[in-house]
């Protein structure tokens, strides 16, 4: 059997710190994973602004967090590898999407691969999206191979991160795309009275769906495309803060409209492609799995023929992290990680770039 002790690192389009997720890794005809020990590091006020401004940086000034991130990356894998007495093979690092323009062949994640090893003191393996972008390809979404190999019991994998993203198979194809809009606009929202979030959904559960902003934002033309097809902050940023901050409505009626809004246009999407047999199951994690409100929502838009599954919290918070690091085992073994019915690449590809700790 062979085995594989890695590291796998997240930072998600939500803003809301770094996941760090110590996995095992075997395989014996079939894939196995465990995830042994986590560890989530909030991000301080000063770094999440420079994080959610970075898409406004000269280029110079965006190389110059490219390796500053990259440093502080390395610095709390040490600090846990440190404190966990860890034996780690190596490091799977996605990095922190800035910009994603995959229609100009563009998708920009931070956190500099060769700074983040030599402080680690451990190979590291980033970079997992250029290579697609080199075959036409969207860069994007690199997690479904992992929902194939570790959670292909399940019919369909749905991530509510900052953007909601589906996976399943269609035909023989492993088929994913980015849904659209998901925690990052509840996020926005609830900051706008000083919170980070709304917890389980409790505001939200307590106002009306304004159904002009309903409307709106079902009808934008994001919605209409046909996959491959992903997004990201400068979408919200471009199409649907607007939305939002033209209105005066309540911040109660704001966010219950968005929470029907997203569960919506999901329960569109899987709705649309469900086989209309029984028992199918659709996996939900993210930190939108913990939205209970939103959660409810989803099932009340439901078809019922699919059972909405909530997984154990280590797989709800760190399924991006581990998939991550199963992508760097795959790269290791010069085996696919990335498919092209997923990205609209002219072929599947091996992507990711291996870095190693410069010596003294």
């Amino acid at each position: 059997m062979e085995i594989y002790n890695v590291i796998g690192l997240m930072s998600g389009t939500s803003l809301d710190g770094l996941d760090i997720a110590y996995c095992q890794f075997s395989y014996n005809g079939q894939w196995r994973f465990k995830i042994l020990k986590t560890k989530h590091v909030v991000y301080e006020d000063k770094q999440k602004n420079e994080l959610k401004e970075a898409v406004k940086l000269s280029a110079i000034d965006l190389l110059a967090l490219h390796h500053s991130y990259g440093q502080w990356l390395g610095e709390q894998v040490k600090q846990f590898i440190d404190d966990e007495q860890l034996i780690v093979d190596f490091i799977a690092s996605h990095g922190h999407t800035v910009h994603h323009q995959p229609q100009r062949g563009i998708s920009c994640q931070i956190g500099c691969g060769q700074y983040l090893s030599n402080i680690s003191g451990l190979p590291v393996v980033n970079d997992f999206r250029s290579g697609d972008l080199a075959l036409g390809g969207q860069g994007a979404p690199l997690v479904p191979i992992g929902d194939r190999y570790l959670f292909g019991e399940y019919d369909f994998c749905l991530n509510l991160g900052g953007i909601s993203n589906i996976s399943f198979e269609d035909n023989g194809l492993r088929i994913a795309y980015d849904i659209g809009i998901g925690n990052m606009l509840l996020n926005y929202i609830s900051q706008k009275i000083g919170k980070p979030y709304d917890k389980n959904g409790e505001i939200a559960r307590h106002g009306t769906v304004n159904n002009v902003i309903f409307e709106q934002l079902n009808s934008l033309e994001y919605y209409k495309l046909t996959y491959p097809k992903s997004t990201g902050y400068e979408w919200f940023q471009a199409k649907i803060r607007p939305v939002i901050d033209s209105s005066d409505d309540s911040i109660e009626n704001l966010l219950c409209t968005s929470v029907h809004h997203i569960a919506y246009s999901i329960c569109q999407e899987v709705t649309s492609y469900s086989k209309n047999t029984d028992n199918q199951r659709l996996l939900v994690t993210g930190g939108g799995a913990l939205n209970t409100f939103l959660i409810e929502t989803m099932r009340d838009y439901m078809n019922k023929s699919v059972l909405i599954v909530i997984p154990e919290r280590a797989i709800i918070d760190y399924k991006e992290a581990l998939i991550f690091g199963f992508l760097g085992v795959l790269r290791k073994r010069h085996e696919i990680n990335i498919l092209r019915s997923v990205t609209g690449a002219t072929d599947d590809s091996c992507g990711g770039v291996f870095y190693f700790p410069n010596k003294k």
